[in-house]
């Protein structure tokens, strides 16, 4: 890569991140992400092969991506991220560590099912509100979200983004990837709920309210099924070739269909929940980091990895994913990373997954999820203190990093 065109390239990943951070409106993503795109393109780093390789790799994706937003939103139409929320709040009889624990349990499944996205724009907001109702401080729960779209999104393929990017690099089908990755997922579950309630226990000394005996809410039963039916259809299709995203395109229109009936939403707002404009921005990102893979920051990062795969490299993988995700967004570090550590065998993906999932929680620019939990709290009237979230992201990450390494050693 000529030094004009490496810098053109880095100078657009640049702009592309600074753009994921700042978040600006759909038609900015877009035109900076088209910008980013041409500039790399009249640099000659873009060949029509390359330009096609990428659209095949990510295309199935980003149609993931989009359908299971549609799908959350429209859950959330129906009250059943409140549903949830009142349940914890009913079960816990409002008492602050009853009330974080269910708050957790719940987050790592909407994570697990819904992806990471649902946790930390539709749960979140509901958990805090629940939590001031009660009169109990609402940092513990909105961590806990926070923890749980990062760590908890290790169980299925489904779960983020980073993990369908890897899926094409591994062995492994819908059911071999969650039987493989479960008892990672529960120990780091574990570590990340004790860490928690010891970083939290000043604020979960708080006994709170016990819950008035109002109205329960109705859990609502057709998306109940219909996500039941998604993730049922995510694996039984698995070992037809089937991509996620044609299921959740499924899911997304029977919800719609349903939605529509009800007068809940109707198709201007699933579109505006499918985010088109991010996901245009995500192709683009995804051509532009392919460029960089063939460049000298490709060249520097097959240098640092591996050649084993025993719980020492398995654990620098994993250190290497999280300090690349910490720089770039564990999305962009996923595009680089995981085709360089295919070849060293499934072991290192799903190593280098734990540093891009787990790992991407150490510092705000480590995940979209991040930035998207900091902004919804920010618009609830709660700004995060950025001084907390590295208290509880340096102590925690590291010890559920390690934890989560050493159970993979053992079950791969």
């Amino acid at each position: 890569m000529p030094p004009l065109a490496d810098g053109v390239a880095f100078a657009a990943l640049v702009a592309l991140l600074v753009t994921a951070v700042r978040h600006p409106s759909g038609r900015v993503e877009l035109a900076v992400g088209a910008v980013s795109v041409t500039a790399v393109a009249a640099c000659g780093l873009l060949d029509a092969e390359l330009v096609a390789e990428t659209l095949r790799h990510l295309g199935p994706v980003v149609l993931f991506l989009a359908s299971i937003l549609v799908v959350a939103d429209l859950c959330a139409a129906a009250g059943l991220f409140t549903w949830a929320a009142d349940r914890i709040v009913r079960l816990g009889r409002g008492r602050a560590v009853p009330v974080f624990t269910g708050t957790l349990l719940v987050a790592a499944a909407i994570t697990a099912t819904l992806s990471l996205d649902a946790t930390v724009v539709l749960l979140t907001p509901v958990v805090t509100t629940a939590a001031l109702a009660l009169r109990i401080p609402h940092r513990p729960g909105a961590s806990a979200c926070l923890r749980m779209a990062n760590s908890a999104s290790l169980l299925l393929p489904v779960s983020n983004l980073t993990n369908l990017l890897a899926m094409p690099h591994l062995s492994l089908g819908f059911a071999g990837f969650a039987a493989v990755m479960a008892p990672v997922w529960a120990v780091v579950l574990v570590v990340e709920y004790a860490g928690l309630r010891w970083l939290h226990r000043r604020d979960l000394a708080d006994p709170g309210q016990h819950r008035r005996s109002t109205s329960p809410v109705p859990m609502p039963v057709v998306p109940v099924v219909v996500v039941g039916a998604m993730l049922a259809g995510f694996a039984v299709t698995s070992p037809l070739g089937v991509e996620p995203g044609v299921v959740s395109s499924v899911a997304a229109v029977a919800l719609l269909a349903w939605a529509w009936r009800r007068g809940l939403a109707g198709p201007r707002r699933a579109l505006a929940a499918a985010h088109p404009s991010f996901a245009g921005f995500v192709l683009s990102l995804g051509l532009v980091v392919a460029t960089l893979g063939d460049g000298p920051l490709g060249a520097d990062l097959r240098s640092l990895l591996p050649d084993g795969t025993g719980f020492a490299s398995l654990l620098l993988l994993a250190v290497l994913a999280t300090g690349l995700a910490a720089l770039v967004t564990n999305l962009s570090a996923t595009l680089l990373l995981v085709p360089m550590a295919a070849p060293l065998g499934t072991a290192a993906v799903l190593a280098a997954l734990i540093g891009l999932t787990v790992g991407s929680g150490l510092t705000w620019t480590g995940s979209l999820a991040n930035l998207l939990w900091r902004r919804s709290l920010v618009r609830q009237g709660l700004p995060p203190s950025t001084r907390e979230f590295h208290r509880v992201s340096l102590l925690l990450t590291p010890v559920s990093l390690v934890a989560a390494v050493a159970t993979l050693s053992l079950v791969v």
